[in-house]
């Protein structure tokens, strides 16, 4: 009897491993697909839904609050919405796609009714050329450090490519996962039916 119980007792403690593992395997899963899901909301829908855009700092020059590698999101405002303390995106010279995002330091309200803007990088000494209104392209809405990096290095024409790409793998993942759950359901049930 008792050459029979120890392998009875081994094995049981083998499928009981085996499960916490799976279990493990199961929960890092799941909360690695949900780290993917909230990055793609962060960084792709909730930006396109506002109308905002997604863009990477790529100098010190805003400093600590704003260090390289950090992703803005820049939301759309009149120019009568901005005030001293926010961080506008403008446009370094009107007309041209290249920006910059700087701390509002003064706000200048021209007797035509228009508005005129000085900025300054938090880690810089000077003050930047006065911004007209036809540069804002908006303030800052939210940021988020490092992910600048992955949005730096995924262009639109990749992005095009990898996000259905790697939502495809990580539904077929998911699915393996499902399927793997159910047949060891079905085994655990069929072991503790009695013959």
């Amino acid at each position: 009897m008792t050459t029979e119980v120890r392998p009875r007792r081994r094995s049981r403690r083998a499928r009981q491993t085996r499960e916490v593992w799976r279990a493990i395997a199961t929960g890092l899963s799941a909360g690695f697909l949900g780290l993917i899901v909230l990055l793609a909301a962060i960084v792709i829908v909730i930006p396109k839904v506002a109308g905002a855009t997604p863009m990477t700092v790529l100098t010190s020059s805003m400093e600590p609050t704003l260090p390289p590698g950090t992703l803005i999101v820049s939301k759309p405002v009149a120019p009568s919405k901005i005030h001293v303390g926010d961080v506008m995106t403008y446009q370094i010279k009107s007309g041209e796609p290249a920006v910059i995002s700087h701390r509002v330091i003064e706000v200048r309200s021209r007797s035509d009714g228009t508005f005129t803007f000085i900025t300054k990088g938090d880690n810089n000494d000077a003050a930047d050329p006065e911004v007209v209104q036809q540069q804002v392209r908006g303030v800052l809405w939210y940021s988020v450090p490092l992910l600048g990096y992955v949005n730096s290095a995924l262009t639109g024409e990749q992005r095009i490519i990898v996000v259905p790409i790697v939502a495809g793998l990580l539904f077929c993942y998911a699915l393996y996962m499902v399927i793997t759950g159910i047949i060891a359901a079905v085994r655990k049930r069929r072991a503790a039916t009695p013959r």
